[in-house]
């Protein structure tokens, strides 16, 4: 059985982003639909996988990120608004069986992401 799983490292600091709130939406047409809620932990990954067992299938996925109250919360000043406030990684899933690690490297001005392992 496949598995989802990520992690935020803050590369404006080098540390890993922790406190930061993580949602998981399956994607279908226009329509998302909230499936999981997690917050990083200190080492900036979440406790458990997002999807995991018979949840985990094929589609297209959307993981959102609260980067802004992240960075406000470490005392980061920020433009009002944010540059990046809520940071949207969309991807799909096509082997069921397969672990997919989306982590999320942010600034306060910048991101990127890879399939990791």
């Amino acid at each position: 059985m496949g598995k989802l799983t990520t992690h935020v490292l803050d590369t404006a600091t080098g540390c890993p982003g922790g406190g930061i709130k993580v949602r998981l939406f399956r994607l279908e047409g226009d329509a998302r639909t909230l499936l999981a809620e997690s917050v990083t932990n200190s080492d900036g990954r979440v406790d458990a996988p997002l999807l995991s067992g018979d949840d985990f299938r094929t589609g297209s996925y959307e993981l959102e990120f609260g980067a802004g109250d992240y960075f406000r919360a470490q005392g980061t000043a920020l433009p009002d608004p944010a540059f990046l406030d809520r940071v949207p990684i969309r991807f799909g899933i096509a082997d069921d069986d397969a672990h997919y690690h989306v982590p999320l490297l942010i600034s306060p001005y910048g991101y990127s992401t890879y399939r990791g392992s």
